[in-house]
C-alpha cells in the first residue's frame, strides 16, 4: 500500500470512527446526534474549501438538513453529475457500514473533486431521514431534494448514491442474492454492485466501464426492477421518481453483512483496505464521467 492510500485509508477510518464510533446512533429520535453528524460533515466540507449549502426542513419539530456542496464545471456547466450518501442511522444502529461507510467515501471524493476542473458540474449531497420510518415517505431527505432539484429545472444527468460499502469477503458462501440472482453472481462477497433500474442501465453501464478501465477492484452490475427486495432501498429511488437516471452503488448490504441495522455495525467491522480501493475507484469513475459526460 503506497503513502497516498495509506493516507485515503486513515482518513476514510477517522471519518467512520467519528461518525459511528463518537457520534454514534443519529437520527431525529436523538436530533443531538444528528446535528453533531451534520455539522460534522459540515466542517469536513469547510476545510476542503466548499461553501455549504444547508438546505433545512423540519419533522416533528427536529430541524433535519440535506447539505449540499458544489464544484462548478466548465465546458458543460449546466449538467449535474450528482454524488450521495445518507448520514442518518437506523433506530438502535451506530451504522458505521449503514452509512458511516458511504458518508466517508463522499467526503474523500469530494476531497479529491476539490483539485479538479470538472466539465460537468460535480455536486455533492449528504441526505438526512433515509431510514425508517421516513424511507419513502415525503419526509426523506432524498425526496425533499428531488423535488427541489426537479422544481428548479436541474440537468442532473446522473445520480449515484453511495450506500454502504465497507464489507468484503473472498469466502465462498459470503454472498447471497435473491431468488435466481445467484445464477448469475459469484458467491463471495468481494465485489462492490452498481445497480440501477431499466431506464438508467445505460449510464450505469458508463459508470462501471469507467470504474473497470481505472481499478482492479471487481465489480458486478445489475439493471432490474425496482421491486426486488433491496434494489430501490437507498436515496436513488427518490431520484426516480422524479424522472431523472439513478444507481447505488453497494456492497449489497443485507445480502452479505451479518450486522446490517443492528447495534452491532461498528467501526471495528469494516474492512478499511477493500473500502479504500472502492473510494479510490469511485473518484477516478466519477472523474472520468465529470469530464466527458454522462449522455
Amino acid at each position: 500500500m503506497g503513502a497516498e492510500e495509506q493516507k485515503l485509508t486513515q482518513s476514510i477510518r477517522t471519518h467512520v470512527e467519528q461518525l459511528a464510533g463518537e457520534i454514534g446512533e443519529r437520527n431525529i429520535f436523538r436530533p443531538q446526534a444528528l446535528q453533531a453528524a451534520a455539522s460534522y460533515i459540515e466542517r469536513q466540507w469547510e476545510q476542503q474549501g466548499y461553501a455549504v449549502e444547508r438546505l433545512a426542513y423540519e419533522v416533528s419539530g427536529v430541524r433535519c438538513l440535506n447539505l449540499e456542496i458544489t464544484r462548478s464545471g466548465s465546458a458543460r456547466k449546466h449538467e449535474i453529475l450528482l454524488i450521495g450518501a445518507h448520514y442518518d442511522t437506523v433506530p438502535g444502529s451506530p451504522g458505521a457500514n449503514d452509512n458511516a461507510s458511504g458518508v466517508s467515501a463522499l467526503l474523500e471524493i469530494s476531497r479529491l473533486f476539490a483539485g479538479t476542473e470538472p466539465a460537468l458540474t460535480v455536486r455533492f449531497v449528504a441526505f438526512v431521514n433515509e431510514e425508517p420510518p421516513f424511507f419513502t415517505s415525503r419526509q426523506q431527505g432524498s425526496m425533499v431534494y428531488a423535488e427541489l432539484a426537479r422544481r428548479r429545472g436541474d440537468d442532473i444527468r446522473l445520480m449515484a448514491s453511495i450506500e454502504t460499502i465497507g464489507w468484503y469477503s473472498d469466502e465462498p458462501g459470503s454472498q447471497s442474492y435473491p431468488p435466481l440472482f445467484n445464477l448469475f453472481y459469484p458467491d463471495h462477497a468481494d465485489f462492490v454492485g452498481i445497480i440501477s433500474n431499466f431506464r438508467s442501465r445505460a449510464a450505469m453501464k458508463r459508470l462501471a466501464a469507467a470504474f473497470r478501465a481505472n481499478s482492479n477492484f471487481p465489480v458486478e452490475t445489475a439493471a432490474t426492477f425496482a421491486f426486488v427486495p433491496g434494489v430501490s432501498w437507498s436515496d436513488h429511488r427518490s431520484f426516480w421518481r422524479q424522472g431523472y437516471r439513478a444507481v447505488m452503488i453497494t456492497d449489497t448490504a443485507f445480502y452479505r453483512y451479518r450486522h446490517y441495522h443492528a447495534p452491532t455495525d461498528k467501526p471495528d467491522k469494516l474492512a478499511y483496505p477493500e473500502l479504500t480501493q472502492v473510494t479510490s475507484g469511485l473518484y477516478a469513475a466519477f472523474s472520468e464521467l465529470a469530464r466527458r459526460g454522462v449522455d
